[in-house]
């Protein structure tokens, strides 16, 4: 049975968040200063974006909640013990920043204009209100029939629960949705081992995984779909 629906990751696949969130910590040491330890912006920048995959790890695994893990990622960053109304208070104002510089990826509402055939859904290990708000304000959630989040769903991807649960608010069986995102473990593998497509979008060229469908643009997508004849071999859009 062909493809009938498209399951979507958000950050960094739809939406620049890597971009956005080094925009609002570089806005940050400029208004802010650096922290202790820290004897670049660069540096500074590079350990910011690690402390956020620890932490996001310590969430997916289910060691702490999405308030707990915005918390520490500003302890750890600052090296402070603070409150949690104090960690909540700089993480405001860096939200404020982030906010301000959120962007669609170019190649994103052309190529949902293209696959306007298709059904489409959402599926994110963030928090449904942050996610919602963010597709209306980039100006795209009324492209997608249903949003899922992990923290509402009390599981996240890559445990096929989070995908089944996706396939069953779209009525579809797993064989007829393709899933797309930037991890290739969370993401496509998961997606995969879920009986779903699963499909890497490779946006940094990184390659190295002989065993997923790779794409390194969404505007490789709409032939993959529509039954390309490589679209059953692996790392096929390298």
């Amino acid at each position: 049975m062909p493809i009938r629906a498209v399951l979507w990751d958000i950050d960094d696949t739809l939406f620049d968040y890597s971009g956005a969130d080094r925009q609002a910590m570089a806005r940050m040491l400029e208004l802010e200063g650096l922290p202790g330890g820290h004897t670049t912006p660069d540096e500074a920048l590079d350990e910011w974006r690690a402390i956020t995959g620890r932490q996001w790890e310590r969430f997916a695994a289910g060691e702490t909640d999405y308030e707990g893990q915005r918390r520490d990622r500003v302890r750890e960053f600052l090296a402070r013990d603070l409150a949690d109304a104090e960690a909540d208070a700089w993480f405001g104002r860096h939200a404020v920043h982030y906010e301000a510089a959120w962007s669609l990826f170019p190649d994103v509402l052309p190529v949902l204009d293209l696959l306007d055939g298709y059904r489409h859904g959402a599926l994110s290990n963030a928090g449904a209100l942050v996610q919602d708000r963010k597709l209306i304000a980039l100006g795209v959630r009324h492209r997608f029939e249903a949003l899922l989040c992990a923290v509402e769903l009390g599981v996240s991807k890559p445990d096929p629960g989070a995908f089944h649960a996706a396939c069953a608010t779209l009525a579809l069986e797993p064989h007829e949705v393709a899933y797309v995102g930037d991890e290739p473990d969370i993401d496509a593998a998961g997606a995969v081992a879920a009986g779903l497509t699963g499909i890497w979008l490779d946006r940094r060229g990184l390659g190295g995984r002989a065993d997923l469908v790779r794409i390194t643009s969404l505007h490789q997508l709409p032939a993959l779909l529509a039954g390309d004849t490589r679209f059953g071999a692996p790392d096929t859009f390298g």
